[in-house]
């Protein structure tokens, strides 16, 4: 049974926020296909780039890149799923596709059209539109910012963002951007048209030509121009899907696009022959760096755009800090910021990440702190200077907890410490522990204490100087006792009286 268009409607319309409409800029997000060729039950748009869903990216990368908020994302398959992954923000809109959703025709063009119907027009303003898929993971806030650039420097109706395919023109499934030559089907010069944009080709479209040799005439502005089967394969410059329109023209246009395309979609590519034909023009501009247009259908491609994001994170910090397996670790964006801004800020770092090392959203690092191997970060940690967190070790926080581990701290190999927790410095976690604070009892460790052994301590305050061993401990103050002879007291074999022990029973009587 399909789902409910009209409460799905009404559940993305509680994230949405008003237009701010200044600059007159917007962003529309292509997030409503599920990616069938993926073979997942997660939806593509939430696959994630380098620790983030990429349609969290793409979004990101175009309000930052056209300096605006506004904003309309357009979901379809799993639409609750992908509008609360990404969230309300001041600017944005969400906009439901159905017709994928229902098996019906859609495309590219119908995904556009439904966007439109989220805004209206500024009065007196002829706003520009910026379309871009929702899968192109690795796209950046400079690839769209030199987008828009060249869409304001060269005025046009529509601009569309092209790439170069290096691979053999029959590995190249993509549409083909079809440029005005510098001579017309009868040999007259073409101009100032010359390198303007006739047609974008798709490929399935190309392969009803029937011979190589097979000339197909494309109008444009009353001239005809003659293309082979052939020639239109070879051709290397192909569609991003990213373009840009002036608002009046697309909504002037939108509604003449059809099914008459081997896709039987409402293709938005199909524009361009229409705005020819309307005595529009559309030009086209290349991506300065192929990695950063790049999308995906299949999970090939998206573990070969992880493994560029992961080059982009190693170049970054590569002469910074040591990373000691640059084919295995992983530091988020905004931890990555905050290394950059401490080298800045503080010069020599010596900060060593070990193989397989995972430091997440929220942490924090100072100068020498030390990474074991597969140890993983996640949450709000702050780790001060000279900290050294061993092999294995896992340290985890909920959103609005926050771990705080001091000057000094050694935490060894496999122990586990969670939640709101503070260690002091010069204190020694040794392996295997596991430490809990929770909200209402939060882990207070003093300066100088050593834990070891199977230990678990959870929600204690624990004093400077205190050391305990193969304890459990819940929700008490650990206090420092010193011996007549100036030694402090061990804590050690601390554990609760057992409970249930009357359901334990013999296997034979």
């Amino acid at each position: 049974m399909p789902p409910n268009g009209s409460l799905i409607r009404q559940q993305l319309s509680t994230l949405d926020s008003p237009l701010e409409n200044e600059p007159p800029r917007l962003g529309i997000v292509l997030a409503a296909g599920h990616g069938t060729r993926i073979r997942s039950d997660t939806s593509k748009m939430l696959h994630e780039i380098w620790g983030r869903p990429t349609v969290e990216r793409v979004a990101d990368a175009v309000a930052d890149g056209l300096d605006a908020r506004d904003q309309v994302l357009v979901v379809g398959i799993k639409a609750e799923q992908v509008a609360a992954t990404v969230g309300a923000r001041p600017g944005r809109r969400f906009a439901y596709q159905e017709n994928p959703v229902l098996g019906l025709p859609a495309g590219t063009g119908d995904a556009v059209r439904v966007a439109l119907e989220q805004f209206e027009p500024i009065a007196g303003q002829d706003r520009h539109v910026y379309i871009v898929p929702g899968d192109m993971g690795l796209l950046t806030e400079r690839v769209i910012a030199e987008f828009r650039r060249a869409f304001e420097d060269h005025p046009c109706d529509m601009m569309v963002l092209t790439g170069c395919f290096e691979g053999p023109s029959e590995q190249n499934y993509y549409g083909r951007i079809v440029r005005v030559p510098d001579v017309d089907a009868s040999g007259a010069p073409s101009g100032d048209d010359a390198g303007l944009v006739i047609a974008i080709k798709e490929h399935k479209d190309i392969l009803r030509l029937s011979q190589d040799d097979t000339r197909e005439s494309l109008p444009y502005k009353g001239r005809h121009f003659a293309f082979s089967r052939r020639q239109l394969l070879d051709t290397a410059e192909i569609n991003t899907l990213v373009v840009a329109f002036r608002e009046s023209a697309l909504r002037a246009h939108i509604g003449a696009l059809n099914t008459d395309n081997a896709q039987g979609e409402l293709m938005l590519t199909d524009l361009v022959q229409i705005f020819n034909t309307n005595g529009l023009d559309v030009r086209a501009v290349a991506a300065a760096n192929e990695e950063e247009i790049l999308g995906f259908n299949v999970k090939s491609v998206w573990r070969q755009m992880e493994s560029i994001a992961r080059r982009r994170a190693y170049r970054r910090l590569m002469d910074i800090v040591t990373i000691v397996d640059e084919e295995d670790f992983f530091v988020a964006d905004e931890v990555m910021d905050q290394i950059l801004a401490l080298d800045k800020d503080c010069g020599p770092l010596d900060i060593v990440i070990g193989k397989g090392a995972q430091l997440g959203p929220g942490v924090r690092l100072d100068r020498r702190v030390q990474l074991g191997d597969r140890c993983e970060l996640r949450g709000n940690i702050m780790l001060g200077e000279g900290v050294d967190i061993g092999p294995g070790t896992r340290l985890s926080t909920y959103p609005e907890q926050s771990m705080i581990l001091d000057p000094g701290v050694e935490v060894l190999a496999r122990s586990v410490l969670k939640g709101n927790l503070r260690i002091g410095t010069g204190s020694r976690i040794e392996s295997g522990v596991i430490m809990t604070g929770s909200d209402e009892y939060p882990m207070v460790v003093g300066a100088d204490v050593t834990v070891k052994g199977t230990t678990y301590l959870y929600g204690c305050q624990i004093d400077a100087g205190v050391m305990i061993e193969h304890s459990v401990i819940k929700c008490r103050h650990v206090q420092r006792r010193t011996r007549s002879d100036g030694s402090v007291q061990p804590v050690r074999y601390v554990i609760p009286q057992p409970e249930g022990l009357d359901s334990i029973a013999p296997l034979h009587d």
